[in-house]
């Protein structure tokens, strides 16, 4: 699927004629021909931007600039609390700037997100907006991490935990995918002058650097607190656990000592003891409130001796 935009009046519009910035999602064949053929594109480069494995990097060739961009992937419940990471290739050629992407996505997205006066603002667009992009999903992140505590709290399953280890997995994820980018722009910084960029645009790079070193510490934050609490919250859960077990235990024990003496009273020694029939009418009765009564006393014995054990 492609999508067509085109810089006017400082802005990204949409355009079907005059096109500028070409928008490639998940590219069937005929598109990954054209791209190879019409705009001499690498094809490892070109595979790469399709790899979510791959390792974000710049390179220079001879008629136009590519980058391997990682970008976070939309979130669906689906994912079951896996936030996954893809890969993003921006080829900068002279007149356009071709964008690769695996899944079909909306890369121009956000308040500021069609601000672009010309190529090279497309591309540095791109980059600010990979940055909120990770943001978000951190902040979405941190609200799930908030969530599955509470629920641990009272949990005696695995199923939070282990979604909380999912999360777990995401950051790492992240983490690797903004130290990438963050070697990529130190490199889009320093060859800024041999590539065309402004003096505008090495500053909107620096604001990028700052953004982006804030977005990795944050990530770094929050993988080790979910990380150093992990053990801890594996230990509630086992908690938990202990806690209903000695309940069912007392209610167990509660049970059982009045079906001991009701065994020992059968229906002959009973009768024996109260004297035959003409008493059962009251006896019967009081006996069955009698061994309620020595079961409730015995659960809440069972219960206050756990304070001291």
């Amino acid at each position: 699927m492609i999508r067509s935009y085109k810089p006017e009046g400082g802005r990204l519009v949409e355009s079907a004629h005059g096109t500028s910035v070409l928008v490639y999602a998940a590219p069937s064949e005929r598109e990954t021909k054209e791209l190879l053929e019409t705009y001499h594109l690498d094809p490892h480069t070109l595979q790469s931007a399709l790899d979510p494995d791959e390792v974000g990097r710049l390179e220079v060739e001879d008629d136009h600039l590519a980058i391997i961009l990682k970008r976070p992937c939309n979130y669906s419940t689906a994912d079951n609390f896996l936030f996954r990471v893809m890969s993003a290739g921006l080829f900068l050629l002279k007149d356009r700037v071709l964008v690769v992407l695996a899944n079909d996505v909306l890369i121009f997205e956000g308040k500021h997100a069609a601000k672009a006066a010309n190529l090279h603002d497309v591309i540095l667009r791109i980059l600010s907006l990979t940055i909120n992009h990770f943001l978000g999903h951190l902040k979405v992140i941190n609200m799930l991490s908030e969530s599955l505590e509470q629920k641990i709290n009272t949990s005696i399953e695995n199923k939070h935990l282990l979604n909380m280890f999912t999360l777990e997995k995401s950051l790492v994820y992240f983490l690797n995918a903004i130290n990438d980018n963050a070697s990529l722009i130190a490199k889009l910084k320093s060859n800024a002058a041999k590539l065309g960029f402004s003096r505008e645009h090495v500053e909107l790079l620096d604001d990028i650097t700052i953004d982006n070193a804030q977005c990795q510490t944050l990530t770094q934050t929050y993988a080790n607190i979910l990380s150093g609490l992990m053990d801890a919250r594996a230990s509630l859960v086992s908690n938990n656990l202990n806690v209903m077990m000695k309940t069912l235990n007392a209610v167990v024990i509660a049970v059982a000592v009045p079906s001991f003496f009701a065994g020992m009273f059968g229906m002959s020694e009973f009768s024996a003891v109260t004297g035959g029939a003409r008493n059962a009418h009251l006896a019967y009765p009081l006996f069955v409130l009698a061994m309620i009564a020595l079961g409730v006393g015995v659960y809440f014995v069972i219960k206050r001796l756990e304070k001291y054990y």
